[in-house]
């Protein structure tokens, strides 16, 4: 119901600003269009792979090595599981969710979810070619330490609610 309601407002503001902004329309129904048709190609593949990491990973692997206690290694390893895969920040959101339900801390959830946003060894890669070691190590430094900051924050706040 809830995602109706959502999906209810935002139709009112899209039908809202462009009929205010009529000279838009073309410009955003192709784009709508380029990300339906890019959402459809990659979701029913990342659903399976969702479907079987719900299916073949035990629940005890994930809170022992994402959990509560798995303190810095489930940290470093929320790290590394973000930074490997490609692909857009959407395909993260089912894994992030089938995470949370089979017992992994919140903290290490978002950890995992900045580091696909933020880390990506081919951009590392790349990052290091056009603007140096200094710049990445720095750059890398500090997206880790923010992004384990903000997860520690999050959850925090999420439990205090």
């Amino acid at each position: 119901m809830r995602d109706l309601v959502f999906l209810g407002f935002v139709s009112i503001v899209a039908i809202v600003l462009l009929s205010i902004f009529p000279d838009r329309r073309e410009v955003v129904f192709a784009t709508s269009w380029e990300f339906f048709v890019e959402m459809i190609s990659i979701l029913p593949a990342v659903m399976v792979l969702v479907g079987i990491f719900a299916v073949f990973v035990p629940k005890e692997a994930v809170v022992r090595y994402l959990g509560k206690d798995a303190g810095v290694r489930g940290i470093f390893l929320a790290i590394i599981m973000g930074a490997f895969p490609t692909g857009p920040l959407y395909i993260a959101f089912p894994i992030a969710s089938a995470l949370l339900k089979k017992g992994a801390r919140i903290s290490n959830v978002i950890v995992f979810l900045s580091a696909w946003s933020c880390i990506k060894i081919p951009q590392e890669l790349v990052e290091l070619e056009f603007l140096g070691f200094r710049f990445m190590l720095a750059r890398l430094t500090l997206t880790i330490v923010f992004a384990i900051a903000m997860g520690l924050a999050i959850e925090r706040t999420v439990e205090w609610f």
